[in-house]
């Protein structure tokens, strides 16, 4: 079936009645419907298609659930690789096992597009690898591991998921740089919207297109489940975002909104205004330096990070100093990164959860003898209850930050009143350091000793 063909049956059926529709579908061939069936462009909404002019680099489909962007990707990426013999094209998901199940094994993922078109791809599981008969192939890449797509280059890539990357600003950058093969090489992202920094920034470049569209403009869901969705979710916030595609910067119940984020900064105690040097060391200007751990519960790519902040106090105030996090490092690697810290600030104490394999940080600080102090704490409360006075202290100007930290904020930015989380990742590591840091400093000063330097 030609262009044209397919072009006039679709006009027909759409402008006939019910009757008539069954008259015209009944007239076709097995060999038409098929054909007519893989027209993707035929069925899909305006949100689904690539954008028609050809100066973007990158195309931002964010959508709510449901709304068909893992078909609109797949049907984008198949008729690329099948229409530029030789392509090298990069599949990203939050994860090589959501890259695999979703993009290539799904319901809606690359096989099944392959199989609607008649085309046999052989897909090699073992090394995440897809290819086409003419030569072009696809890899999956996983945003938890971001040094994956450090070498390789593409010409087209397909990211699925983003807001769920652990390593999302690090992974993006990656692919960017890779990005380089052939004429015109760009990127599609299909994502349900959160309030992470790098989405806002992929959306505000220059060389980026954004479309997307509500749950309910996909015609292939059940109209009784787009009705109990829109019964049970409609106007509210998780609404907005999952069903309507909204990005939200806000997300409902949160500890720290944007705008309390942006009013918590504060320089050094003792630095000049006009941003010159301060005349001494700034760890003296505290009166207590604590370097907070939230452990990870495994070790390689999948695993979470080490969340490594340090906070110090100065009378009634709490500061936070220095976000340094690590990702994929063995337990003596983060324990001794979270000594590198001790020794940048000067301090003497370390709090580290004992849940996550605490113990491990206090064991290898000890065996280095680095005379530090390690106090394991437990989150017998729940860390939503623990995180509810600081972000308390925060709203009331007692806590502050020192600077600007990204990753950290937008963790913060996640995390809800009664135990939720929508931020980056799936754990908010960082933040959860952050919240052990100050709320020993917010404790009794007894039994925690600080050595100042004269």
């Amino acid at each position: 079936m030609n262009f044209d063909r397919a072009q006039a049956l679709l006009e027909q059926l759409r402008d006939a009645d019910e009757d008539e529709q069954h008259r015209i579908i009944l007239s076709m061939t097995p060999a038409e419907l098929l054909e007519l069936d893989a027209w993707f462009e035929f069925w899909a909404h305006n949100g689904q298609l690539p954008p028609p002019d050809d100066g973007w680099r990158a195309w931002l489909m964010m959508a709510g659930r449901g709304f068909g962007k893992t078909r609109a990707g797949a049907e984008w990426i198949f008729r690329l690789a099948n229409g530029k013999p030789g392509a090298r094209i990069a599949l990203v998901g939050a994860t090589i096992a959501d890259a695999r199940s979703i993009m290539v094994e799904g319901v809606s993922g690359l096989l099944s597009v392959a199989k609607t078109h008649r085309c046999r791809l052989q897909w090699e599981p073992s090394l995440g690898r897809l290819k086409w008969p003419n030569g072009s192939e696809a890899q999956l890449f996983s945003g938890d591991h971001a040094d994956g797509l450090r070498g390789p280059e593409f010409a087209f890539a397909w990211c699925d998921e983003l807001a769920k990357w652990r390593e999302a600003e690090m992974a993006w950058d990656n692919l960017q740089f890779g990005l380089r093969r052939g004429p015109r090489p760009r990127a599609l992202v299909t994502t349900t919207p959160r309030p992470i920094p790098l989405l806002k920034r992929i959306g505000e470049d220059r060389w980026t297109v954004t479309t997307g569209g509500k749950t309910s403009d996909n015609i292939n869901l059940e109209e009784k489940f787009i009705e109990v969705m829109t019964a049970t979710y409609g106007g509210t916030r998780i609404g907005r975002q999952e069903l309507d595609g909204e990005l939200i910067e806000d997300v409902e119940g949160a500890l720290w909104t944007r705008e309390m984020i942006g009013r918590s900064r504060a320089r050094p105690l003792h630095h000049p205004p006009d941003g010159s040097p301060p005349p001494g060391k700034l760890e003296d200007e505290f009166d207590r330096i604590v370097v907070g751990v939230d452990p990870p519960a495994g070790v390689g790519e999948g695993s979470d990070a080490c969340g490594i902040v340090v906070a110090g106090s100065c009378g009634e105030t709490l500061y936070v100093l220095e976000d340094a996090t690590v990702r994929g490092l063995s337990p003596e690697g983060w324990a001794n990164r979270v000594a590198a810290a001790a020794a940048r600030w000067n301090t003497g104490l370390v709090v580290a959860e004992a849940n996550n394999g605490g113990a491990m940080v206090e064991s290898v600080l000890k065996a280095a003898d680095l005379g530090l102090k390690v106090r394991l704490v437990h989150a017998s409360k729940g860390k939503c209850a623990l995180a509810e006075p600081v972000a308390l202290k925060f709203e009331k100007g007692k806590a502050v930050f020192v600077g600007e930290f990204p990753e950290l904020e937008a963790e913060l930015g996640g995390m809800q009143a009664g135990g939720g989380y929508e931020g980056p990742g799936r754990s908010p590591d960082r933040a959860d350091a952050m919240v052990w840091a100050l709320t020993a400093l917010g404790e009794t000063r007894s039994g925690l000793p600080r050595v100042r330097r004269l």
